[in-house]
């Protein structure tokens, strides 16, 4: 396998190279990294290495987009007018930890949420169930499989502390760096918890959803890699601020969207079964602007519509379409899109605040649209008539669920005034 160390190109044309593709730089460092890994884990036992080891790197290698990896890189160039052949080596390292973070993640949440899919295959925890269903371990839902792939999540987040240990940063980069990978893993947990914890206890706060959409993708896909390509970069406390809070708007966007596709997308276009969300009884901005919008125009049916249907694992897939077509008539989905645009707008003007390298910043804008699935042409420029901005700081809560708290200032995000 190819390092990303050891890119025939000339140390001055790395970072040109790179740039034409983010993704396989980044492939082509972790696939160095995880080849040393597999030796280690088959010198250490070999069915450890099959079953656990190489599904962590397997997992890793061949799928999503390496989104936080983009972000990272385009972070690093749009804060540094040249970027050194260690600079690269180490973003392309970091980038390698974040990738393995994610594996973690989403091993972790399919465990968590019970999803038999991901990326369009056999969800970890299902596979490994069904590869010992022969030995008496039972069917696709019993505990060895999801117990064995929360092991293969804990491998991933090993190895990625690792990478993060073998990254040489300098005594001002290093600390910054390392400050920012703690905060970033106990944000995701954090987050994490506050979805289950939303789950169980049927809440339907939008402030509350917004905090947990800030903790859970938000800071950890966008705003946390932006940061440490500032760091990298040896960005000033401003530039910094600037590409955080645009990192933050977008993260935000970001999370809308997959709330949207959680209800609405299907099995081919996003990896997982069609519903998820609605079954997992996932509190959601888009379930609380319903409920909210609902609420204020006493429409007694959609309210008794989503607390029946929302929550259970075995709703019909009917019951899961007329859902859907509740959160159109209430004017939720209208809502949420109006808000996605509004957040990107908002980000691409936190961007204009810092004066970053032109082309790298057109880079970021584009990923700022992709992520939230928009095109250019739909920023908007008018005002919203949609629930106002506020801050994730403070505000009402919504029906049935306990406030939320925290955030920074200087990105409007939805909140939770009523429609």
């Amino acid at each position: 396998m190819t390092s990303g160390d050891d890119d025939p190109a000339a140390p001055q044309d790395r970072a040109h190279v790179v740039d034409t593709d983010v993704g396989a730089a980044v492939g082509r460092t972790l696939a160095d990294i995880l080849h040393g890994r597999l030796e280690e884990a088959r010198a250490l036992d070999p069915t450890f290495a099959e079953d656990i080891a190489a599904r962590a790197a397997h997992f890793t290698l061949r799928g999503g987009k390496r989104i936080r990896s983009r972000f990272l890189w385009w972070g690093l160039r749009a804060s540094a007018r040249g970027v050194g052949p260690c600079q690269v080596t180490a973003a392309l390292r970091l980038a390698a930890g974040l990738e393995l973070i994610q594996t973690c993640a989403l091993v972790h949440d399919d465990v968590m949420d019970g999803s038999p899919l991901r990326r369009g295959r056999t969800a970890v925890h299902v596979d490994i169930q069904r590869q010992y269903a022969g030995c008496g371990a039972g069917g696709p839902g019993e505990p060895f499989g999801a117990a064995a792939a929360i092991l293969v999540g804990d491998l991933a987040l090993s190895w990625a502390d690792d990478v993060l240990a073998a990254v040489e940063l300098g005594p001002v980069t290093g600390p910054r760096v390392r400050a920012l990978w703690q905060s970033m893993r106990a944000e995701m947990v954090a987050g994490q918890y506050l979805d289950l914890q939303g789950q169980v206890t049927g809440s339907r706060s939008m402030v509350r959803s917004v905090r947990t959409a800030s903790l859970k993708s938000a800071l950890y896909s966008v705003e946390r890699p932006l940061a440490f390509g500032a760091a990298l970069a040896g960005a000033d406390e401003s530039a910094t601020r600037a590409l955080c809070s645009a990192g933050r708007c977008a993260g935000i966007a970001f999370q809308l969207r997959d709330d949207l596709f959680g209800a609405f997308g299907e099995p081919g276009e996003t990896g997982k079964p069609s519903g998820d969300d609605i079954r997992d009884g996932k509190g959601t901005y888009l379930l609380a602007v319903a409920t909210a919008r609902a609420e204020a125009t006493g429409d007694r049916a959609a309210l008794a519509l989503f607390d029946s249907c929302v929550g259970r694992a075995d709703l019909a897939d009917d019951d899961v379409r007329r859902v859907r077509e509740a959160f159109v008539s209430t004017g939720a989905h209208a809502i949420v899109e109006d808000k996605i645009r509004r957040l990107i707008g908002q980000a691409n003007r936190h961007l204009s605040a810092g004066a970053f390298v032109p082309h790298a910043d057109r880079r970021l804008r584009d990923l700022f649209h992709r992520v939230a699935g928009l095109s250019g042409a739909d920023e908007p420029t008018a005002p919203s008539t949609a629930p106002g901005p506020l801050s994730v700081a403070g505000g009402p809560g919504g029906r049935r669920g306990p406030r939320g708290g925290g955030g920074r200032r200087g990105c409007p995000v939805p909140g939770a005034a009523r429609p």
